[in-house]
């Protein structure tokens, strides 16, 4: 990335001294640290082709209401473009913290649950933000969507024994996402992209992937990445969500998007890092036996989970 050129067209860069690649995640945005100076970062770059602009400059104004909520999160700095470059720019204020997928495997029962807690706490705030009233209804966009990867799952090789009784349960439970808020989503909400600093929650990041629906939908990624890394976590974040008041219908709902996204998440992952088929469809499985190949909507990471060890 040349610095010079972005200096050129983002004024607030005008003082940066030197910027490093960030190569972790799977987006496709560019993302880089950049320092003015000092040992720890000034900001976090992001940037997309320029036929993205539109879509990143509506993340950007979307980061800046969530920010603007109390959210903790990167404050969102600037929005540009660099047509030398073909790009268009995030600047995001940088926050201190490392990795939670990495360090909640090494802290206590009762540090994961409580950093999980907070992380549902936080979600809750995010989800305070409605979304215009002129968009379409959620039922109505997240139905098409889930046609869409089915005729892909069932063009894509890939066969589950046990679809039968998938689509049986989404058959059922489809009329459950009538009505549903068009909120703020994350829609990618898990240890990967939250920050942790000593031993604490601190901030969430990467919201290249945000959206507006159903705020349950944000717990999606709790039944294949999060209870991956951590089940207090995980139980943390239902519990701190809803301070310990859980919905009749939240389990209904995560259970019908945990279903659904099986087809994209198998289609998903021949398309763009098929070398990890194995793990995903591993992934998979557990899903499948945590909900009883869905006789169950409560999943056996949170019905099982002992709260007493950790507090």
């Amino acid at each position: 990335m040349n610095l010079t050129i972005l200096q050129l067209s983002i004024p607030q860069l005008q003082n940066a001294t030197a910027i490093s690649k960030i190569s972790k995640g799977f987006s496709f945005d560019g993302k880089y640290l950049v320092y003015e100076g000092g040992a720890h970062p000034a900001y976090v770059l992001r940037t997309a082709a320029l036929d993205q602009c539109e879509r990143k400059q509506l993340e950007f104004e979307a980061v800046s209401r969530i920010h603007s909520l109390g959210v903790r999160t990167s404050e969102p700095v600037a929005f540009g473009t660099v047509e030398a470059l073909d790009l268009c720019c995030i600047i995001l204020r940088y926050v201190e913290g490392e990795d939670a997928s990495e360090e909640l495997p090494l802290m206590t029962e009762d540090a994961q649950y409580r950093i999980g807690m907070e992380a549902g706490r936080e979600l809750r705030l995010m989800h305070e933000a409605e979304a215009c009233g002129d968009m379409e209804p959620w039922a109505e966009r997240k139905l098409a969507k889930y046609n869409r990867q089915l005729a892909e799952y069932r063009r894509c090789g890939v066969k589950l024994p046990e679809e039968d009784a998938i689509a049986a349960f989404i058959d059922r439970h489809l009329p459950l996402m009538e009505g549903r808020p068009n909120r703020f989503q994350h829609d990618d909400f898990h240890p990967g992209n939250l920050l942790v600093k000593d031993g604490a929650y601190a901030a969430a990041i990467d919201f290249n992937r945000f959206d507006w629906g159903d705020p349950y939908h944000d717990f999606l990624k709790v039944a294949y990445f999060s209870r991956e890394v951590s089940v207090p976590f995980s139980a943390g974040q239902v519990d701190g969500y809803f301070n310990g008041s859980i919905p009749g219908d939240f389990w209904h709902l995560y259970a019908l998007y945990t279903a659904i996204n099986l087809y994209g998440t198998i289609t998903w992952t021949l398309q763009v890092v098929p070398a990890q088929l194995d793990s995903m469809m591993s992934r998979i499985r557990t899903v499948l036996e945590d909900h009883r190949n869905f006789e169950s909507v409560i999943p056996a990471w949170y019905s099982g989970y002992n709260r007493q060890s950790a507090l």
